[in-house]
């Protein structure tokens, strides 16, 4: 028995329990609260409404007939007035003459009977009467005209006892009904509670999987559970702002170790690639001074020459130190590019010009194909390193083919690009050789002097200059030679 108890007990605690007795208290105090409006308000209510009806009617007949509208037909606005309102009207002159008549069983049940009086005026009284032979009851104003004319008005009124009886039995057949559904809508309202509930429930799970895109809705409704989803969402932005922290720390750590990375292997490539080169001018100089020590030549002309040996070796290693240190820059993203819109036509005349020496040694004129105005955008210092250096490699590359021996620059308009081409007459690049012409201090031709070979670096310093625009550059055998070209992209017109 005990056991019996505290599960009922247990079972009063929960929520869909609590839902049903709040629900059912609620809809039975709002019909208690009906009927009793409904036994003590409802009649008052209904014959105080036809009391003013009354009352309108009375003022408004009185003005009809105090001349106030001199046109119009008085009967048929009285016949109007009482079909519309379902009255019976009668108005008598002060000699107790019937002027109107709606209605003449009126005339009779008023002369004989007399009710509850509901309102009086010095103008019109208004009465409750029952007409105990036809069972009805009724409310009537009787009143006098500022002309001297009696009015009497009869408004038939349905029993307020019945209607408020039946109202009453209505209202008990809902009270029943309603409590029979309210156990549905327990089922329903409580799964609007657990709801939320689970909804944290969720957020919390997502949150241990360092997932913070969920986030409580927060319904206004300012209880426990909107307070609880609040705190969740601060500690769910709190710990997404941390981890992000953490994470963009350690992507800069990364950066950090990546950049280290770089720089040694870039330190590693310059020692590797300079002491390769360095090889054959660092034995000239090595040889020749050893010559002077020693006085291999005693006539001063051989000592000059010796000299100048030295002289010119070491010039040519500060240069190739210098190139090698721009490269690796350019290479590993340490050059700031100044971009700017610019004449590229401008730009190839002035490598041409600043090239003649090479170009008046190898008896070369070259032609400029669409010499116009052509704006580019980009960084006109290193742009002219790229020309420089395929005019430089076409110059040393240049043969005669079929009587010809020339150069060409041409500017082609892409869509939004402008290509550069450097054509020269010569013999085709390999296969092989296409391939690994852009690497540092590879040389297609093995054949080629110190003196006339160049260091090897140039179309490596193309590569690095195009790889930082994301620009297309190449080379393809033509009949007749050889076209390096490069793509830059257009310019905005002056």
């Amino acid at each position: 028995m005990g056991k019996f108890f505290s599960r009922i007990k247990s079972s009063m605690k929960s929520v869909k329990v609590k839902l049903f007795l709040t629900l059912s208290i609620t809809v039975l105090s709002i019909i208690f609260f009906l009927i009793f409006l409904n036994n003590f308000a409802l009649e008052k209510f209904y014959l105080y409404s036809k009391q003013n009806t009354l009352k309108d009617i009375y003022y408004q007949i009185n003005e009809y007939y105090n001349g106030k509208l001199p046109n119009l037909d008085l009967e048929k606005e009285l016949e109007r007035i009482s079909v519309q309102n379902n009255f019976d009207i009668i108005i008598a002159d002060d000699d107790n003459m019937y002027v109107y008549s709606s209605d003449k069983s009126f005339r009779t049940f008023f002369q004989n009977d007399r009710g509850e009086e509901l309102e009086s005026t010095e103008k019109f009284k208004i009465i409750k009467q029952d007409d105990f032979k036809n069972g009805l009851t009724y409310i009537i104003l009787t009143g006098k005209f500022d002309n001297g004319y009696y009015l009497h008005i009869r408004i038939p009124v349905t029993s307020i006892q019945d209607s408020v009886r039946i109202s009453n039995h209505f209202l008990l057949l809902m009270a029943g009904f309603t409590i029979l559904v309210s156990a549905l809508l327990v089922i329903i309202i409580s799964k609007k509670f657990t709801e939320p509930i689970l909804e944290l429930n969720k957020i919390a799970t997502a949150m241990a999987g360092l997932d913070f895109s969920h986030k409580y809705r927060i319904k206004d409704a300012n209880d426990e559970i909107d307070n609880l989803g609040r705190s969740i969402n601060i500690m769910s932005d709190t710990l997404e702002e941390t981890i992000n922290q953490l994470r963009n720390t350690n992507i800069e750590l990364e950066k950090d170790i990546e950049e280290k990375s770089k720089i040694d292997e870039m330190r590693k490539s310059f020692i590797s690639d300079v002491s390769h080169e360095l090889k054959t001018p660092i034995a000239l100089i090595q040889g020749y001074s050893e010559g002077l020590l020693e006085n291999v030549n005693t006539s001063e002309e051989s000592r000059k020459f010796y000299a100048e040996v030295i002289l010119d070796e070491t010039n040519k290693m500060d240069k190739l130190v210098k190139q090698l240190l721009e490269l690796m820059k350019l290479e590993y993203g340490k050059r700031e590019f100044n971009n700017k819109n610019f004449n590229i036509v401008e730009l190839e005349k002035e490598v041409i010009k600043n090239s003649k020496l090479l170009l008046d040694e190898a008896q070369i004129d070259v032609k400029i194909d669409k010499d116009k105005d052509i704006q580019v955008f980009a960084d006109d210092f290193y742009i002219e390193q790229v020309i420089t250096n395929y005019l430089t490699n076409a110059i040393k590359n240049v043969k005669e083919v079929g009587n010809k021996k020339e150069i060409t620059i041409k500017n082609e308009i892409l869509k939004d690009k402008v290509r550069i081409k450097v054509f020269n007459t010569g013999e085709q690049i390999s296969k092989e050789d296409l391939e690994n012409i852009w690497k540092r201090f590879y040389k297609a031709d093995k054949s080629r002097n110190r003196e006339s070979g160049g260091s090897g670096i140039g179309l490596a310093f193309v590569k690095a200059i195009m790889g930082h625009y994301k620009n297309k550059y190449g080379v393809t055998n033509q009949k007749n030679g050889v076209e390096f070209y490069f793509d830059l992209d257009k310019g905005e017109k002056e």
